[in-house]
């Protein structure tokens, strides 16, 4: 029969806890781990390539770049070894590139969704070509990041994209039911002019908490609680603590753009109508025909799950799939089992078509 532990013991052991709970709430992770070279920049915006780990005949000869959104930092894709996407792709043999848009001064509020999708893009994948030597690419766009990739392929769809993955898309606003963004932004409640008068570009700290708020037990409370009971694990403890560290780590969204998202996408809904203009030109969807898969988050409450479906009907392609997975937002790609699910499929999907 085990002793109980006496009482300087279960001192120890709670000086321990508190030690590490401090630890993961005061310090940064090491994160974005992955090898790399920076090869492009515009702006504040960076193109990194990743060291290949695989022989040259093994590897896919179309590249992939991967495009995040332009209000959150992307290292969500490469978080830590062991829990990286980017590590898994490189892994098996793809040439990955990756869009860091950087963060946004004041001097660059009159930033727009046509900017970064039709100048920052453009020059990016020129850069890839020139570096890959392929002609051909696919790129996988994840939440806003999502809307620029859809954006680039109906607006440019002779420049080469051969596959297009879009994750957790928010495209289609025309279901506004529930608890989601859509009820934080009416503008009944919600005056984007004298917020963006007021800061130029839209906080990060307020585009986090309008996340948080929508699911705020399990991100004020849950999360936490969480970390306590499992103090004494340090694989919960880490992957806590590199996810913490980029859950924190906000950045502004340029105030251009910011209004173009809640005017134009979310109270008028105008690129799933086919009535949204950038660059002087009307999006229309139908020019849109790479191949594309597009991946569901069943569990999503920033993006729910039908903001994503009805683009599969818009477009021009003849080589589509829709992957509806368990999950939320993050944990489709983050999350302790993306390695097993998502990450996989992805593989399997675009290896038959990087050939």
């Amino acid at each position: 029969m085990a002793e109980a532990a006496t009482l300087p013991d279960q001192m120890a052991a709670c000086e321990e806890r508190l030690r590490t709970l401090t630890r993961v709430m005061t310090t940064k992770a090491d994160i974005a781990q992955t090898p790399k070279d920076l090869v492009w920049t515009l702006n504040k915006a960076k193109l990194y390539r990743y060291k290949p780990v695989v022989d040259a005949r093994q590897r896919h000869p179309v590249p992939l770049l991967l495009v995040f959104a332009v209000m959150n930092r992307p290292y969500i894709l490469d978080l830590r070894p062991g829990n990286s996407f980017v590590e898994f792709m490189v892994g098996r043999g793809y040439d990955v590139y990756l869009l860091d848009w950087g963060c946004p001064g004041i001097e660059d509020k009159n930033l727009k969704f046509d900017d970064y999708a039709l100048e920052y893009l453009p020059r990016a994948i020129r850069k890839i070509k020139a570096v890959s030597g392929s002609e051909e690419f696919s790129m996988l766009g994840w939440c806003i990041g999502a809307i620029l990739s859809t954006i680039y392929a109906a607006m440019r769809p002779d420049n080469g994209l051969r596959n297009l993955l879009l994750l957790t898309a928010p495209l289609d606003f025309s279901n506004q039911q529930g608890l989601t963004f859509a009820k934080w932004v009416d503008e009944k409640y919600f005056d984007i002019d004298k917020v963006l008068d007021a800061f130029g570009n839209m906080p990060g700290e307020m585009i986090d908490y309008g996340a948080r708020a929508l699911k705020p037990v399990d991100n004020y409370v849950t999360s936490y609680c969480k970390l306590w009971d499992n103090l004494d694990d340090p694989r919960v403890v880490e992957s806590w603590h590199a996810m913490n560290t980029w859950v924190t780590d906000n950045i502004p969204m340029a105030g251009a753009t910011y209004r173009q998202l809640i005017v134009d996408l979310y109270r008028h809904n105008l690129l799933i109508k086919g009535e949204w203009v950038i660059g002087g030109e009307v999006l229309d969807l139908r020019r849109l025909r790479a191949n594309l898969l597009t991946v569901i988050a069943q569990g999503d409450h920033i993006t729910p799950p039908c903001q994503s479906e009805a683009i599969l009907t818009k477009v021009s392609s003849s080589d589509k799939e829709l992957y509806r997975i368990p999950g939320g937002h993050i944990g489709i790609m983050a999350g302790s089992s993306a390695y097993k699910t998502t990450w996989p499929h992805i593989d399997k999907w675009l290896s038959a078509r990087s050939g």
